[in-house]
């Protein structure tokens, strides 16, 4: 199992997406990484998520995290 934040965030990322953040600077890497967390721990509706499919909240989180990168 991964422990590393930056390696947990990148796993869920889809490939195109994984090589986007990877390319990065490993400081916003870190920065993304720990928003993906927060976004994790913040929202109702990925904790329902998370019981059903927790890989499925973990790109769901991943997924707005880098939307609101781009917005």
């Amino acid at each position: 199992m991964r422990t590393d934040p930056v390696e947990r965030f990148l796993a869920v990322l889809d490939p195109e997406q994984r090589e986007a953040v990877g390319g990065k600077p490993r400081e916003e890497q870190e920065r993304l990484a720990d928003a993906w967390e927060r976004e994790l721990a913040s929202d109702d509706e990925l904790d329902t998520l998370d019981e059903l499919s927790p890989p499925a909240a973990e790109a769901e989180a991943a997924r707005r995290v880098l939307e609101g990168e781009a917005g």
